[in-house]
């Protein structure tokens, strides 16, 4: 960023991401690529090497978005760390495809400061930083109204724009005149899509998975137990054997169990599940973990680690897993529900299937930036700690 007179880049004390702190800040995002699920997509790189070299859009969401908050603790001075959180959080809501009334409201006083904020810390109304207020800042403050008018902004942004360009010119077929010829497979387009909202029922949920994988079971409700299988009984015993009782409600509450193991299940979503079964198995750097699942127990919403999943004998499907801690309350709130701050998982909980919502990431991280699992040495954070990604 050009720095013009009489300002000096030595006042500009957010600029902390500079020699070798800016090399292990981009290791540490290089570092969390085997902990982000397949279904994440395309990881971010390192960008202390790949930031000007073709760096995606969608690196660029996943680095600020999704791992910046957790990497940038302890690195970025306070005060800007908190106002980057109060931006993310704002990005989180209107990337909802469904977004309450309370939290729209929410947000949009939220991007309003973010927005004020901005100006005050880093413009300080110095005419020599005019350049450093960009249009994409001033944009924020424009995200509720225009939820209000055209919906959340998951269906209206440019991803979903180019998508659709995507779609339709794959669909081309009369190359001697590609315009006409894409200028009707939209009008197509259109004509599907209106007899679709008309009459529902032309868009049955039965299209969208016509075939199964061979092996699997339907648990229905688009819930599939996917192999790898055990081909014999397996003996589970101690604490596991005692918690999937405890979820069965079986009769006796001690005793070991002889059960076939399932490595995968296909959520609702489309995301796949994994186990630690087969993932463990793995070198790390060959692994894109999804093991950990946001699950529905007792009416709260929990991070696990799935072990494995079985059937019952009245053929209910359950997971074992093993839950993380409630996130770290103070680093929560000061995050502005941004990061969401674990210590490891233990023990064992069995709990059914269906209760599982979604895929989640769970990366290793620290105050200094370096993606690995140590002791904590802030005050929020006085032990190992772990971060989820919704």
């Amino acid at each position: 960023m050009e720095c013009e007179a009489p300002d000096t880049k030595e006042s500009w004390d957010w600029a902390v991401l500079t020699g070798d702190a800016w090399k292990k800040h981009g290791q540490a995002v290089a570092d969390a690529t085997p902990y982000l699920p397949g279904s994440f997509e395309r990881p971010p790189q390192n960008p202390a090497e790949k930031i000007s070299s073709g760096y995606k859009a969608w690196e660029w969401l996943m680095y600020l978005i999704g791992l910046g908050p957790a990497l940038l603790y302890g690195i970025l001075p306070h005060k800007y760390w908190r106002h980057f959180c109060k931006g993310v959080s704002v990005i989180h809501c209107f990337h909802q495809r469904k977004i309450p009334t309370n939290e729209l409201r929410q947000a949009h006083q939220h991007a309003m400061e973010y927005v004020s904020e901005f100006e005050t810390l880093y413009y300080q109304q110095m005419k020599e930083r005019l350049h450093f207020v960009r249009q994409s800042v001033h944009g924020m403050a424009h995200l509720g109204p225009e939820a209000i008018r055209v919906g959340p902004q998951a269906y209206v942004a440019q991803w979903t724009m180019e998508r659709t360009i995507g779609n339709l010119g794959e669909e081309i077929k009369q190359h001697s005149d590609p315009y006409a010829n894409l200028s009707q497979r939209g009008l197509r387009r259109c004509q599907v899509n209106v007899l679709k909202a008309v009459i529902p029922g032309l868009d049955s949920d039965d299209t969208r998975n016509p075939l199964l994988p061979r092996g699997c079971e339907d648990l229905g409700d688009d819930f599939v137990l996917l192999r790898a299988r055990d081909e014999w009984l397996n003996l589970i015993a101690d604490d596991a054997a005692s918690a999937i009782r405890k979820l069965l409600r079986a009769k006796s509450d001690t005793g070991d169990i002889k059960l076939k193991r399932w490595a995968r299940l296909r959520l609702p979503n489309g995301q796949i599940a994994r186990s630690a079964w087969k993932e463990k198995n793995k070198p790390l750097k060959s692994v894109r973990m999804a093991r950990n699942v946001k699950v529905a127990i007792d009416g709260q919403l929990e991070i696990a680690e799935v072990q494995f999943y079985c059937r019952s004998k009245e053929g209910r499907a359950l997971a074992l897993g093993s839950l993380y801690s409630r996130p770290n309350a103070a680093l929560l709130e000061d995050s502005y529900n941004t990061v969401w701050s674990c210590t490891a998982p233990t023990g064992f909980v069995a709990f059914w299937a269906k209760d599982i919502r979604a895929v989640v990431a769970m990366v290793p991280h620290k105050p200094d930036g370096s993606c690995i699992w140590i002791r904590q040495h802030s005050n929020k954070l006085s032990q190992s700690s772990w971060q989820a990604q919704w």
